[in-house]
């Protein structure tokens, strides 16, 4: 009986060393898998941290200053190593151009008295090509105003008072002017200045008194005035050959919007939607005709593949972004990094005009095999983040080559990004607007603004022709009509 009690106390023993065993185990599998959670938030935490415009779609401005310092830090060293500071031997230089003989104002012309040579006195004859120098000064800046005098007159014979009606074909709707109204709508709508700021300004300036309310009004009637030109300018991109395209975030009231630009190589469109959705932008961007550059965003899946080019920049900075990772997801990004330098350096070869583009097509082509081989093989490895980025590149094959098997094309989105800038600037001193209205100025403004300097053509003086014929209900010029 002793050795029954011994063995059933032993096996109860192994029992529960058994169970604490297991036990254990299942603790150190729990603590295992929280691990490896804390281990994926980590990562996670610092390749956030990591994000910079360099590596994301990021602007620049929202780089650290230890961030900026370092990439400064390398524009420096990348200049050492290729040229010093200033200008380079055979540069030409630049100098202030003297303005022609028929815009100068005013003409002070300065004789020598006498002969250097003899001292004799001399004639005061102008001679052929005199050594010119030119002063340019601003005049005081003094407002305009016409007052309209409506007056009572009495009758001589029944002595009844009679009171000049108001013509409205002479007597303005608003107290300010067309060249006056088109002046703030470019404060304010171009150059981003607020209300109040422009307000003083035409105060500092010419003396003006002009209320908050009133500029707001005023904006207004310039909305109005350039509501065509917009139209036109919309109608022309969607005609052009090439388009690019890029969206951001606008607030009315602080509701978010989606902010979107359509530009091309002669105009530039703005327009401020309620979302950035495929089926807003289907309708914004009408029958889809040519070829348009933008970067992989959902939204724009329904324009055909093979009449899209991707932007190889936003590729270069997730390549980047990938390269920083460990394990095989940075080895394939280290890699596809490579072959996107290599494309990058033969495009701007072409770019200069240092080959031509049957050599530079010859050149991409076993780049682009090598290229499209290694997503496929990031895609089969299964890499975190870094197979199914892959995976989404690939969805977009057809549209990544346009620029080599079409001339005119950009392998980058720089264009639209570079127009967009302006409205994103704005957008961080004024958050937004307060309103529709207001969403429609903004809209206009910019985009006759960037339309008219693509032609050629002096913003403030358009703006007022379009005041101009608002206010005498005339035709609003063309944007793209010539000068005679």
């Amino acid at each position: 009986m002793d050795a029954e009690h011994r063995i059933a106390d032993l096996e109860a023993q192994i029992a529960a060393k058994d169970a604490r065993i297991a036990e254990q185990d299942a603790r150190i599998t729990e603590q295992d898998a929280r691990i490896a959670e804390l281990e994926k938030k980590l990562a996670a935490f610092i390749e956030e941290r990591g994000r910079n415009s360099s590596n994301s779609n990021l602007p620049p401005s929202s780089d650290s200053p230890a961030e900026r310092a370092e990439k400064n830090a390398r524009k420096q060293a990348a200049k050492k190593d290729k040229r010093k500071r200033g200008g380079q031997p055979g540069h030409r230089g630049s100098r202030r151009e003297l303005l022609p003989p028929e815009r100068v104002d005013d003409v002070v012309d300065l004789f020598p008295e006498h002969c250097e040579h003899c001292a004799a006195a001399l004639p005061e004859t102008p001679s052929l090509q005199p050594v010119r120098f030119q002063l340019t000064e601003l005049p005081a800046f003094e407002p305009h105003t016409t007052e309209f005098r409506r007056h009572c007159v009495t009758c001589p014979r029944c002595r009844r008072q009679t009171t000049a009606p108001h013509d409205t074909a002479r007597i303005p709707t608003s107290p300010f002017g067309p060249r006056l109204m088109s002046v703030v709508g470019l404060l304010t709508g171009v150059y981003h200045m607020s209300r109040r700021k422009t307000a003083q300004l035409l105060s500092d300036l010419m003396g003006l008194k002009i209320s908050l309310g009133a500029v707001s009004a005023v904006e207004k009637r310039v909305s109005e005035s350039i509501k065509a030109p917009t139209q036109e300018a919309l109608q022309r991109v969607l005609r052009d050959d090439v388009k690019h395209t890029d969206g951001t975030t606008w607030y009315q009231s602080g509701v978010a919007l989606t902010l979107w630009v359509l530009a091309s190589s002669v105009a530039t469109v703005f327009k401020v939607l309620a979302n950035g959705q495929a089926d807003t932008l289907k309708t914004l961007m009408g029958s889809r005709r040519g070829v348009l550059v933008s970067d992989r965003a959902t939204a724009l899946k329904f324009w055909d593949m093979e009449r899209r080019q991707i932007c190889w920049a936003h590729l270069l900075r997730k390549f980047i972004k990938h390269g920083e990772r460990d394990g095989p997801g940075g080895r394939f990004g280290r890699e596809l990094l490579e072959f996107t330098g290599l494309i990058f350096d033969y495009w701007h070869r072409y770019r200069d005009k240092s080959i031509t583009r049957d050599a530079l097509a010859r050149l991409m082509a076993p780049v682009r095999a090598q290229f499209e081989a290694t997503l496929e093989r990031a895609v089969a490895s299964g890499a975190d983040h870094v197979a199914g980025s892959c995976a989404d590149i690939l969805e977009h094959r057809a549209a990544l080559w346009t620029f080599v098997d079409e001339p005119n094309i950009e392998p980058t989105n720089n264009h639209a990004e570079r127009e967009l800038r302006g409205f994103v600037l704005w957008r961080k001193t004024c958050y937004g607007t307060q309103s529709e209205r207001g969403n429609r100025f903004a809209e206009r403004v910019m985009t006759v603004a960037h339309t008219a300097r693509k032609q050629n053509k002096n913003v403030l003086e358009f703006l007022t022709e379009c005041c101009v014929a608002h206010v005498d209900g005339g035709e609003p010029p063309s944007l793209f009509a010539r000068a005679a």
